[in-house]
């Protein structure tokens, strides 16, 4: 039979902060790039909310491929 491997709890602590961090760095910022440019281009209040939800969900896009490539390097299980 194949044995589980144990969770290495710093490593899982290290990626819930990491997590946090830079998801509301670039959700945020993400968010802010449409608010920014709507305001910017003088658009219709609802296109700006459109451009912001366009670029938040790029923001959890880039952030699930940060936290993909976070595991591979940092991963959880030893």
């Amino acid at each position: 039979m194949a044995q589980s491997k144990k969770i290495n709890w710093l490593h899982l602590s290290t990626i819930v902060a990491v997590c946090i961090l830079v998801g509301t760095e670039m959700i945020g910022a993400s968010w802010a790039a449409g608010w920014a440019l709507g305001g910017l281009l003088q658009l219709d209040p609802i296109i700006s909310r459109i451009f912001q939800a366009f670029f938040t969900l790029c923001g959890f896009v880039l952030l699930f491929y940060f936290m993909r490539t976070a595991l591979k390097n940092e991963p959880i299980r030893e």
